[in-house]
């Protein structure tokens, strides 16, 4: 994936996906659109690696982030919904609320007719100033349905901001090509890919969610949304931060399958060709596998018989966003885990002893990160602007056991990095974004009151 680097708020956009640097040669991956240069002109810079080999007894700047999940009857029915109906623990379109014309901007058929229900969340306080925000959604889309889900915000002084959109979303590709929708800036936020952003001067106390669903007219099928939410968040300006001290987790490695993106090079050159742009793909990849999910050998046929490891890029071509041009939009990739009955959601942690809570409970996290040369001891990769792989235990000493798919074979993906340059990786470059996959049986560790799970 292109996650983005981060130098206190400068965020860099996701620019190719899995932008790496192999023995010395920056490889980039995808075309240079303008959806895919840098979220702010200024890329990440280190003079030198960064190593942490104490932890600090400073008081630390609070790290403020919050996840907000509608998912049961009544969460449906606290939202404002016209044209859709709220069961047991979903929504669907039950009578429209109108009928539009669409058209696919990535397919070969002209405008066609949709019918249409809306849900628009109550307004959510953020009373510590948002300045980011990132949705998550759980839904199956029959084919000739798919959803739409937009994001506002209110300063305060009052001003509400345009709904923004955050993503057109279908599993399917036939007729509806999934897309983010490009910057769209007004005078209080814009969007880089999938993430809503606010001007420091316009940070928003309260925040909404609109959910749109589309179904082709005549037809009974709807889209069936099991969950929505969000994740906001205001973190503070630093480039660097301290270790954390080992917890819980120490000795725990959980036994997630090793799955290689480079295996994939080359494969399907229309879903960003394989290899160094497949990070988010094969890492969803893995957690599926370790919940015993994930396509089956009917939805797997059409994939080439040559290739290793099919669901791979099953994966890639179920989360491609064809206005990105990559695999790496987190909401997406989050979407389609949670297509194989699983609670899947985006959300930033503030360090890896909030990590150790999720190994302690057996789940596996997909966590994105960045780094230069030298400043991640052990990585197959030297340097990436941009890439994920999963956390999946923590050794005696506490520093952390990965899967790395940019491994060259599935042998080589177990990893151990340093406990603080992987924080450093993770927490100033991405804010700590982590996918969070799970079955609804396996409970989420406890909060403790910081509510960003």
């Amino acid at each position: 994936m292109g996650v983005a680097g981060r130098v206190g708020h400068m965020w860099l956009k996701r620019v190719a996906l899995c932008v790496v640097v192999l023995l010395g040669a920056t490889v980039l991956t995808g075309p240079a659109t303008a959806q895919s240069t840098p979220r702010h002109s200024q890329p990440t810079t280190h003079t030198q690696p960064t190593t942490h080999t104490q932890p600090t007894t400073h008081t630390q700047p609070t790290r403020h982030i919050r996840y907000v999940q509608w998912t049961s009857r009544a969460d449906w029915r606290s939202g404002a919904r016209d044209g859709t109906v709220a069961g047991h623990g979903s929504i669907r379109i039950g009578r429209p609320a109108g009928v539009i014309r669409y058209h696919d901007p990535y397919g070969n058929g002209g405008r066609r007719s949709y019918d249409v229900g809306r849900w628009i969340s109550p307004w959510t306080a953020a009373r510590f100033g948002l300045d980011e925000l990132i949705a998550s959604w759980s839904t199956d889309t029959p084919r000739g349905t798919w959803i739409g889900v937009e994001a506002r915000g209110r300063n305060r002084a009052g001003v509400t901001s345009s709904w923004d959109v955050l993503g057109r979303w279908a599993s399917h590709d036939s007729r509806f090509h999934r897309m983010s929708l490009g910057t769209q800036p007004d005078d209080l936020a814009r969007v880089a890919v999938d993430t809503l952003m606010t001007r420091h001067a316009n940070r928003l106390v309260r925040w909404q969610l609109r959910l749109t669903l589309f179904r082709r007219s005549g037809s009974d099928f709807s889209p069936t949304v099991r969950s929505i939410g969000a994740m906001v968040s205001r973190l503070p300006d630093a480039s660097s931060v301290p270790r954390s001290t080992p917890g819980a987790a120490r000795g725990v490695s959980l036994r997630v399958p090793h799955l290689s993106q480079m295996v994939h090079q080359g494969e399907y050159p229309q879903w960003d060709n394989g290899g160094e742009a497949w990070c988010s793909p094969t890492s969803t990849s893995m957690v599926l596998r370790y919940w015993h999910r994930g396509p089956t050998a009917r939805q797997l046929a059409w994939v080439n018989d040559a290739y290793a490891h099919p669901a791979v890029d099953y994966a890639a071509r179920s989360t491609y966003d064809y206005r990105y041009e990559g695999t790496g939009n987190w909401p997406f990739s989050a979407a389609y885990a949670a297509r194989f009955h699983l609670d899947a959601f985006v959300t930033r942690l503030r360090s890896l002893r909030e990590a150790e809570r999720f190994i302690s409970a057996g789940i596996p996290l997909v966590a994105s990160i960045a780094f230069g040369p030298g400043e991640l001891t052990g990585s197959p990769i030297s340097s990436s602007a941009g890439h994920l792989l999963v956390i999946t235990g923590f050794t005696n000493r506490g520093n952390v056991i990965v899967n790395d798919p940019a491994a060259a074979t599935a042998s080589q993906v177990r990893r151990v990095y340093r406990r603080g340059q992987f924080e450093n990786a993770w927490i100033p470059a991405t804010g700590g974004v982590v996918y969070v996959i799970h079955p609804t049986y396996q409970r989420l560790p406890p909060h403790h009151g910081h509510h960003n799970w």
